[in-house]
């Protein structure tokens, strides 16, 4: 599958079937994001791989009330909780050295989106969750203070044929040519 196509074809999935997701399936998921892109090569981010039925049901029971990714988490045969251990990434010997100090943000992003296009490349379905109890959620998985859960990713076999994407704003719509405002 080339890159272009995952990209267009990738859908956030909340419907799978029984399929059980194998450990080769994810370790080469989880091998794509170890080689995402990381503040100073920080790699901040922590993978905790829940297959345990009774704890894949209690960490989904931490989703928000009427969460549309509840059905299909508890139908996975595999969470991927992605964590994050704050104070490193945007720093330097303990020092903030960026205005965002919660950079780590967007190296999980790049991280997870690497895990969702791994997925979808063997066949897989993916979604990706945030409304959660994050706090109840650590917890749950016995995650140190000093790092944070920032999503839950279920993954499974899709149980109904992956349709079209909503549509998506044109590009003269969100870029500018050297300042913003410009059209490019």
């Amino acid at each position: 599958m080339l890159l272009q196509e995952a990209i267009l074809k990738r859908r956030s999935i909340r419907n799978f079937t029984d399929y059980y997701v194998s450990n080769e399936e994810i370790r080469e998921i989880i091998e794509a994001a170890r080689w995402a892109p990381s503040w100073a090569n920080t790699q901040t981010w922590e993978f905790v791989i829940i297959r345990e039925k009774n704890l894949i049901k209690e960490v989904t029971a931490t989703y928000s009330e009427k969460n549309p990714a509840t059905k299909c988490s508890n139908a996975a045969s595999v969470l991927i909780i992605a964590c994050a251990k704050r104070g490193v990434a945007g720093y330097k010997q303990g020092i903030k050295r960026t205005k965002f100090s919660e950079w780590f943000m967007f190296d999980l992003g790049m991280a997870v989106q690497n895990i969702s296009l791994k997925a979808h490349e063997l066949g897989l379905g993916s979604v990706v969750v945030g409304l959660l109890d994050h706090d109840a959620c650590r917890k749950l998985i016995e995650l140190p203070e000093d790092y944070e859960v920032v999503v839950v990713v279920p993954i499974g076999k899709p149980a109904t044929e992956v349709k079209e994407g909503p549509p998506r704003k044109e590009l003269n719509e969100f870029t500018h040519s050297n300042r913003f405002g410009q059209s490019l």
